[in-house]
C-alpha cells in the first residue's frame, strides 16, 4: 500500500477486512482454547498470548493504513516506507516460526531475527520522528507521521512480543 500510496489507498479498506477477520479467528482460538479446558499442545495462558500477540500485529497494521486515509496523506515519507519493509519482514519471520513450532521445529534463527528487525523498526522511528522536527514542517504534518510512525512501530513491536511468547512456549516442555 505504501508503495504505492495514495494510487493504492484503496488497500486500507481490504487492511481493514484482514483485521476484523483476524479479530474473528482470534476470537475463534480463544473460545475453543476456553472448551477444551487446557489440554492440547499449548496450555491456555500460552494459547492467549500467542492469539492476542499476532491480533495486535494486524490491529496497529491496520491502524497506520486508515491513519494514512484519514489524514490525507498525499506521499508516503521514506522512513515509513522503510518501517513498512521492516514490518513486512518481521512478519515473515513470525509466520516462518509459527510454522517450525506446529512442526515442533526450531523458531531460533526467526526469533533472532525478530528481535533484530524490532532493533531496526526502533532506529527508524527515532530518525522518523527526528527528521520531522529537523526539516521545521507543519506541526499539524508533524503530528500526523508521528501517529502514523507510531501505529508502524507498535506492530512491529507486535512482533517482537510475539517472538518473546514462542520462546517462552520453547523452555516448557511440548504437551500431546
Amino acid at each position: 500500500m505504501l508503495a504505492d500510496f495514495p494510487e493504492e489507498s484503496d488497500l486500507a479498506g481490504e487492511i481493514l477486512v484482514c483485521e476484523r477477520e483476524g479479530d474473528r479467528i482470534a476470537h475463534d482460538i480463544l473460545h475453543r482454547v476456553a472448551e477444551r479446558d487446557g489440554r492440547g499442545p499449548l496450555d491456555s495462558a500460552d494459547a492467549h498470548a500467542l492469539t492476542t500477540a499476532l491480533d495486535d500485529i494486524i490491529d496497529f497494521t491496520e491502524e497506520a493504513a486508515d491513519r494514512l486515509v484519514l489524514y490525507g496523506v498525499e506521499a508516503p515519507m521514506e522512513q515509513a516506507q522503510a518501517m513498512t519493509t521492516v514490518l513486512v519482514d518481521a512478519c515473515e519471520q513470525v509466520a516462518a516460526a509459527l510454522c517450525h513450532l506446529r512442526r515442533d521445529g526450531d523458531p531460533s534463527g526467526q526469533l533472532v531475527e525478530i528481535h533484530r528487525l524490532e532493533n531496526e523498526g526502533d532506529r527508524l522511528m527515532r530518525s522518523a520522528t527526528a527528521s520531522l522536527f529537523v526539516q521545521g514542517i507543519d506541526p499539524m504534518i508533524v503530528i500526523r507521521w508521528k501517529d502514523i510512525f507510531d501505529s508502524l512501530e507498535h506492530a512491529v513491536d507486535a512482533c517482537e512480543t510475539v517472538a518473546h511468547v514462542l520462546e517462552g512456549i520453547g523452555l516448557k516442555p511440548r504437551r500431546r
